[in-house]
């Protein structure tokens, strides 16, 4: 992918990359990550990007087989930041402006990778998943479309933020299977809504969140709660390890240990 010099990324096409920084901003925020391919894919995937300022971070999962998934989260982590970037004041917009121009941003990026998809052969039904965190004067806006998911732990208590746009989260919101058996579902992979779709651009349902010292947020691909099927709250106590790229290579380590059988991207923010 094109590199661009405004903003500190890892696609971890080549092996591992790791990326960590410490800014100041209204939240002080530092962060790592890892994304790797694992152990039973030729290629990753798995695209994330990180605002040197800390005010956006983004994890896309692609989808497509090949070099229609590499390009379509590739796309993703392009595209968005720089209508961000266009359309935020980041120091004082409104919650309600922020979402409004985070629910643009993602659909114009859905646009221009549905453009692509129907132009060449080559990416025909590529598409992608995301998860976000957008940080604005005091505050997070937390979402994502599809199933890549983000997470806020606070003290010893481990939250999902966002809801995936999965068929087994459908039956479960409608009471016709249970939160134990979502974690084991035949559908539970299968997606309704995703970037490459029309529904991709339908919005990001994201959450307005006041940050408090200490919190930890974990986005990650679905190649991490894959492989950390039934007992997420083991991965406690890696959030909490100082070393923020110690603890997204922890949590990927288990996930690989569990059976994670796809890329595999995790990226920690904490608040200081």
């Amino acid at each position: 992918m094109r590199a661009l010099p405004n903003f500190s990324r890892g696609l971890a096409k080549r092996g591992y990359r790791f990326v960590i920084r410490l800014v100041t901003t209204m939240i002080q925020v530092r962060w790592g990550c890892l994304s790797i391919k694992g152990n039973f894919r030729e290629n990753n995937e798995d695209s994330f990007v990180v605002d040197p300022r800390g005010r956006f971070f983004i994890v896309a999962d692609g989808m497509g087989g090949q070099s229609a998934g590499e390009k379509a989260s590739a796309l993703a982590v392009d595209i968005i930041p720089h209508r961000l970037e266009q359309t935020i004041d980041f120091d004082k917009a409104t919650p309600t402006e922020v979402l409004k121009r985070i629910d643009e941003a993602v659909a114009f990026a859905n646009g221009e990778i549905m453009a692509l998809s129907s132009l060449d052969a080559e990416y025909l039904n590529m598409g992608t998943t995301l998860a976000f965190m957008v940080v604005v004067a005091s505050q997070m806006f937390i979402g994502g479309v599809g199933d890549s998911r983000v997470y806020r732990l606070r003290g010893d208590q481990l939250e999902q933020i966002t809801k995936d746009h999965s068929l087994t989260q459908a039956l479960f919101d409608a009471g016709t299977i249970t939160a134990e058996e979502a974690k084991t579902h035949r559908y539970k992979n299968v997606l309704y809504r995703y970037l490459g779709t029309k529904e991709g651009g339908t919005g990001t349902e994201a959450k307005v969140l006041d940050a408090q010292s200490g919190d930890r947020f974990m986005l990650c691909s679905d190649g991490v709660t894959d492989g950390i099927k039934n007992d997420l709250n083991q991965i406690i106590p890696l959030l909490k390890q100082d070393d923020l790229n110690a603890a997204a290579a922890a949590i990927i380590k288990t996930a690989e240990d569990g059976g994670s059988k796809d890329n595999i991207t995790c990226l920690v923010v904490h608040c200081l």
